[in-house]
């Protein structure tokens, strides 16, 4: 069938700059031939179609000539898919480029993880806030969020100064992005002191508390309060108690000397020193700039000591007159009452410029932590951006103690996921050098700026930022010169800089990777080789080869190709290359899973080199598929979520979300996959639109407790849980507090409770998808408990109703049981049903004979580098072959990509069973600073300690 797409495509703003994140950047200067221009440019007088044929036979032009030694051919039908669905041509390996990271990149990573954790148990504990800041910039590049939360949490907990206190409170919080919940205010907490906006305002180090049940969830107390209201007091300075009196006007303030005196020095020095007023019992006040009113109510401060039920506008007064006059008691009392009203943004952009010019440092904290808990919302208000980005607003902050490196990374990473080329980013950043005073904080300000520069295409100044963060000592962002050296033209300069790297630093493969842009031929095939081969978690050589593959004309290896990293990382920009060339290959159902998928990941994603919104490409291709109903799409979920194919899965669901997007059952499946997919930001966002669709109170609060317990808040989640099933009895809420209690030490007990859940979540109506899961999940609570009958029997269950993952515990009852043929046999079912078998062969392993078990995880490991298992496997056989030195550098391969904790504690055994304890205390001190709790390691770290200890001595 025949499809002339250009009709629909008219419609579309194909020629727009891009509004999101761009895979291919378009290089100006690519060579075109013939008379149309690319985009807009194309031959005067054309309708839009034209300009887009003009645009496409460039493309096709450029295209035909990939080879030294032959053209391409495109047949007939290959040029009309193209005409038809390709506007903008097939992706070329000249426009390709990978991505300068913004964030701290060490060339022994190892190394760094031990020195982090060295100096947080050594350093005194006011300064464990700062080392935890630290690891947090180092965690930042990991995949794993959760490392990253953790450490942002210990640096709170041991924040000393309320300014921290509420920075990273504030980011707590917005790591779940709770402004997008709707309901929900900023000053809300989730009930423990860790995150109160009123716990943060109280000064001083408490580490333990910060767990505690913060005041909010506390029954309100009545305060003590006087009999005497405060119309009394008003009234109580008779004119016998009275012995002088303030004229202000035509008003006299009745006053108690000796009250007034005690408010501060020059009070006492002009009521009872040597000055003419002290001998005057009226005293002419009319110049101070104070208000009769506002000198009442210091009058009857001056008393009660309190500013109870005054007028804010009143204190705000006495504000300025505590200030004038040095009564600190006073505008301390000030200060507390005004941070104690601020509530919302225009209250604290209000407020904040009072604050700044008497200097009352709480209630700028008050309006800082206002603005910092409605972020990203807040920087949209030109008042609050200009607080916080002119270098003359920071130094305002700076007099009151409000501006900290720990404001402005906050800030500057907010800013950066927003818009990363914005004028508001370049200005936090600007501040954030300006606060940098650590060698570490100067890195990454340096290397962030440097980015971003990169970004907009102002390469000097990149340069001029990279060169200054190589020159702090971080070494990555030598790549960031070389870069901009590159794109200024000058590219022998930026190989000889990267070659310099290759003399002077352990080889990673970043390194490579970036010499590559700067070579030709087979020199730059073989470094993007090794680039893999060091670390193939980048997707740059993956996609360099795959479009390579397509300029050959070598559609099917470029397919190959791509979903080799695609099989163990997902990502938008691979996504939408294989997308690219499904389309040349006419395979539009599978293009349209992977736009499906890549729009669920990226809402904003823009293709074709920033040309084309995602959702505008599925309007396109949508014609060229067979029509899905609801109920159809239901059955398609059900296969391809028991083929264990997530981005099939998910694809599906964005397409039933499509036509009835208010769905939230169909948001949490959502969320399910894409944690399984290891994409924890677009799972949260799926979360939190499941928690704002909710048709009722209980099911919110079951997507509120995944939200709090996916954000390491496990007894918040319980507690969401508890509340959801008083309210009813489901299967989410049963099944999400299961979930909660079995992630900590299973004992007995609490495997009976579990247990008990798991089955009256069972008892609730659900779909077979979730009840599979909880089938499978309550085989496995079974096995922990030696019930292996009872686990068999729910895994049977389970696969009764496709839930396919179920093989694999029963091949454990099997191998339990002693019955490994059995086991194998399941998990062979597995690897044949699965599309994602990775874990299947390193599952396999464990019931075959060592040769086998090698092939299993040698495939593992070629599907999944990521896996960790087949490392250790591996290494302990060398071990045990008493090739140590073998075993060390395959753990050594692992680790240098995925600083794995159990990869790095089997290490350090591997070296203390050689006797190098120097070597072993390294690998115990950076496992340790993955988990400060693992007790193996502990045990380890402890011995070798003391060994080194011994000689040293």
């Amino acid at each position: 069938m025949q499809h002339n797409l250009f009709t629909t495509m008219r419609s579309l703003k194909l020629i727009d700059g891009c509004k999101g994140t761009q895979v291919y950047a378009i290089n100006t200067s690519a060579p075109t031939t013939g008379g149309g221009g690319g985009g807009t440019a194309g031959g005067g007088g054309g309708g839009v179609g034209d300009k887009l044929l003009h645009h496409l036979q460039d493309h096709l032009r450029v295209n035909s000539i990939r080879s030294k030694s032959s053209r391409i051919h495109q047949t007939p039908s290959q040029t009309s898919i193209v005409l038809d669905v390709l506007p903008y041509g097939l992706p070329m390996t000249d426009l390709l480029e990978p991505q300068i990271e913004p964030c701290l990149k060490s060339v022994d990573f190892v190394e760094a993880l031990a020195d982090l954790y060295r100096r947080i148990e050594n350093c005194p504990q006011f300064e464990k806030s700062g080392i935890y800041l630290e690891q947090c910039a180092v965690f930042r590049g990991l995949s794993d969020p959760k490392l990253f939360r953790r450490s942002l949490r210990c640096a709170r907990q041991h924040a000393v100064d309320v300014h921290t206190k509420i920075v990273l409170a504030a980011w707590l919080r917005y790591e779940r992005r709770e402004d997008e919940l709707i309901g929900t205010s900023a000053m809300d907490c989730c009930g423990r002191n860790m995150e109160c906006p009123k716990a943060t305002l109280v000064s001083g180090y408490d580490p333990e508390s910060v767990y505690d049940y913060c005041v909010c969830t506390r029954e309100p107390r009545e305060e003590l309060r006087d009999d005497i209201s405060m119309e009394d007091e008003e009234c109580s300075t008779s004119d016998d108690e009275g012995d002088m009196s303030f004229c202000i006007g035509d008003d006299e303030i009745r006053c108690v000397r000796y009250k007034i005196a005690s408010l501060s020095r020059p009070f006492r020095t002009m009521l009872y020193g040597s000055f003419i007023e002290s001998r005057r019992e009226k005293i002419n006040f009319s110049q101070n700039g104070i208000s009769a009113e506002a000198m009442r109510a210091a009058e009857i401060y001056s008393r009660i000591k309190r500013l109870d039920d005054f007028d804010p506008r009143l204190v705000l007064e006495l504000l300025s007159f505590a200030n004038r006059f040095c009564c600190e008691e006073m505008k301390s009392a000030c200060d507390s009452y005004l941070a104690s009203m601020v509530c919302d943004i225009e209250d604290a952009a209000l407020l904040i410029e009072y604050g700044l010019e008497e200097t009352a440092y709480l209630l700028v904290a008050a309006c800082l932590q206002v603005l910092l808990r409605e972020l990203p919302t807040s920087m949209q208000n030109p008042n609050v951006a200009r607080i916080f980005c002119n270098a003359e607003s920071r130094e305002r902050l700076a007099v009151v103690g409000h501006a900290s490196f720990v404001l402005y990374y906050f800030l500057s990473q907010v800013a950066m996921e927003e818009d990363m080329k914005s004028n508001t980013t370049v200005m936090l950043l600007e501040r954030l050098v300006e606060c940098a005073t650590e060698s570490w904080q100067k890195q990454l300000a340096f290397h962030q700026l440097g980015v971003v520069m990169l970004e907009r295409e102002e390469y000097k100044d990149a340069q001029i930022w990279f060169e200054e963060a190589v020159e702090a000592g971080h070494i990555y962002s030598m790549a960031g010169v070389a870069r901009t050296k590159f794109k200024r033209g000058h590219k022998y300069s930026a190989y000889k800089l990267m070659n310099s790297l290759f003399s002077d630093y352990t080889l990673v493969g970043w390194m490579y990777q970036e010499r590559s842009l700067y070579c030709i031929g087979r020199e730059k095939i073989m470094d993007l080789n090794s680039a893999t081969e060091l670390d193939p978690t980048l997707s740059y050589p993956y996609k360099y080869r795959a479009v390579m593959f397509v300029e050959e004309n070598k559609l099917e290896a470029a397919i190959t190709e791509i979903n080799r990293i695609l099989g163990f990382k997902v990502s938008p920009d691979c996504l939408e290359l294989r997308a690219w060339i499904s389309i040349a290959l006419e395979d539009y159902e599978g293009a349209l899973r992977d736009v499906r998928a890549l729009m669920t990941l990226d809402l904003t994603y823009m293709m074709f080199y920033g040309q084309l919104h995602g959702d505008h490409l599925i309007e396109v291709l949508q014609p060229l598929v067979q029509q899905c109903s609801q109920a159809d799409c239901w059955m398609q979920l059900y296969d391809r979520w028991s083929s264990v194919d997530d981005i099939g899965s998910l694809a599906v669901v964005h397409h039933m979300l499509a036509k009835d997007p208010g769905k939230s059952l169909l948001r949490f499946r959502q969320s399910l996959l894409l944690l399984r997919l290891n994409s924890q930001k677009a799972a949260m966002r799926s979360l939190r639109l499941a928690r704002n669709y909710a048709s009722s109170e209980h099911e919110r609060l079951v997507y509120e407790g995944w939200i709090l317990y996916d954000t390491g808040h496990r007894e918040e989640a319980l507690a969401k849980a508890e509340a959801s099933i008083s309210m009813q009895r489901s299967f989410e809420a049963f099944f999400l507090k299961a979930y909660a209690l079995s992630d900590q030490s299973f004992d007995p007990e609490t495997a009976v409770y579990v247990i008990q859940l798991l089955e009256e979540a069972l008892r609730c109506p659900s779909d077979g998808l979730r009840k599979g899961q909880a089938l499978n999940n309550l085989g496995s609570v079974y096995v922990d408990c030696e019930k292996l009958d009872l686990a068999a029997d729910c895994y049977m269950n389970a696969l009764n109703i496709k839930h396919t993952r179920a093989h694999q515990g029963l091949a454990r009852v099997y191998h339990l049981k002693n019955q490994r043929k059995a086991a194998y046999d399941e998990m062979t079912k597995l690897i044949e049903k699965a599309r994602n078998n990775a874990s299947a062969y390193e599952k396999r392993s464990e019931y075959c004979d060592r040769d086998m078990a090698k092939s299993d995880l040698s495939m593992a490991t070629q599907l999944d580098p990521l896996r960790t298992y087949p490392y250790r496997y591996r290494a302990a056989v060398l071990m045990d072959d008493h090739k140590e030195a073998e075993a060390i550098k395959e753990l050594s391969r692992a680790i240098a990509f995925k600083p794995d904790l159990q990869l790095l504690h089997l290490r350090a055994a591997f070296h203390d069973s050689m006797g190098d304890n120097i070597s072993t205390r390294r690998d115990c001190e950076a496992a340790l600073c993955l988990d400060p709790n693992h007790a193996d390691t502990l045990d380890l770290y402890s011995k070798a300690r003391e060994r080194v200890n011994e000689q040293q001595t």
